[in-house]
């Protein structure tokens, strides 16, 4: 069994342009001084990262590893949810997605659509550079908006929206298995792949990509009502990351799972901090451990009631404090004995 790694953190929710919260070197220091030990990094924020430049210079990459290392950390993954979500959008997003790529792409979709493929691009490249082996980031929605199905949706509408999802990413899943990378959706309320039955439809039109794989959030399954811990169990080989984040989901006679398009402080279902919601991560991380993840537990802040610098210095210790340091022999080996044939053909009678 692996021991997991961490605690890691994402550093967009925490991103800004004062001190130290406006470059990597600053982040860094605040990251570790906190506890962390491993930093998840966006690419699509300038003041932290630039990702061009890591895909095509190597001295750069090192660069970015030098102050990781500088600080005591690592970097866990970089993330494209930005451009992720670009790969495959709806035309109902277009206005609400213009500010994800660059100002003179604003109006431009089929222009943004190509930058996003060409930083998914970017990216497998980078994260070879960094000696990376997982890739965080969204897969984007072509069918969302028919999520629920009413009008009723045309026959193969589903399907055809999954066989254009397929045919966006597997060059992109083919770039990252040149890199050496998994490709890790986040499964996402919002994105094509939410949930268990929609990664199985997607891995079934990418042919079972072995670069197909999942990152993992329990906060969007206690939005959804799904168990989280059963998920493991359907998919944990498929797990390559991990978002620690809680949530808390209180149905009334007002709204349930939908919300009522209310604000995210009076929503049934609402993000927390770590250890003020229902997720259940004692379990959560005993079945990671069971299951070999490989990766990071990384620390995702979002919550409507609390201050983020005190979610994230609440983080650190609550991560470290669930990490199993797994066992490298079984509990009752004092008791064992040794391989014996005869002796044990004998205890059985034969």
């Amino acid at each position: 069994m692996k021991t997991i790694k961490g605690p890691g953190i994402f550093l967009a929710q925490f991103a800004g342009d004062a001190a130290p919260f406006n470059s990597l070197e600053g982040m860094a220091k605040w990251a570790a001084g906190l506890g962390f030990t491993g930093i998840q990094i966006p690419t699509w924020d300038s003041r932290l990262f630039n990702l061009q430049l890591a895909a095509e210079s190597q001295t750069y990459c090192d660069e970015i590893l030098g102050i990781a290392s500088a600080a005591g950390l690592a970097v866990t993954e970089l993330s494209t949810h930005l451009q992720g979500q670009l790969v495959a959008s709806n035309a109902a997003f277009d206005v609400l997605l213009a500010g994800f790529a660059p100002p003179a792409l604003a109006n431009d979709v089929k222009g943004r659509q190509a930058w996003a493929v060409q930083q998914l691009g970017f990216a497998a490249r980078a994260s070879r550079n960094l000696h990376l082996n997982a890739h965080a980031t969204f897969s984007g929605a072509l069918a969302w908006p028919f999520f629920y199905p009413w009008p009723q949706r045309p026959a193969g509408l589903i399907d055809e929206a999954f066989k254009e999802l397929a045919s966006r990413w597997l060059p992109i899943l083919q770039q990252f298995d040149e890199a050496g990378v998994d490709v890790c959706f986040e499964l996402h309320p919002g994105e094509d792949l939410h949930d268990g039955a929609t990664f199985e439809r997607f891995l079934a039109a990418v042919a079972d990509h072995p670069r197909a794989n999942i990152l993992y959030d329990p906060s969007h399954m206690i939005l959804q009502q799904m168990d989280s811990l059963a998920f493991l169990d359907l998919y944990h080989d498929r797990v390559r990351a991990f978002h620690v984040k809680d949530a808390e989901f209180h149905p009334s006679g007002r709204s349930g799972v939908y919300g009522g398009y209310q604000d995210w402080v009076d929503r049934p279902g609402r993000f927390r901090s770590l250890g003020d919601g229902q997720v259940d991560f004692s379990q959560i991380f005993s079945k990671l451990a069971q299951y070999d993840y490989p990766g990071w537990a990384v620390l995702e802040w979002e919550c409507c009631l609390k201050h983020p610098e005190a979610g994230a210095a609440e983080g650190a210790p609550f991560i470290r404090n669930h990490i199993i340091r797994v066992t490298d022999r079984a509990f009752d080996d004092f008791a064992g004995a040794a391989a014996d044939t005869a002796t044990n053909r004998k205890i059985l009678g034969i």
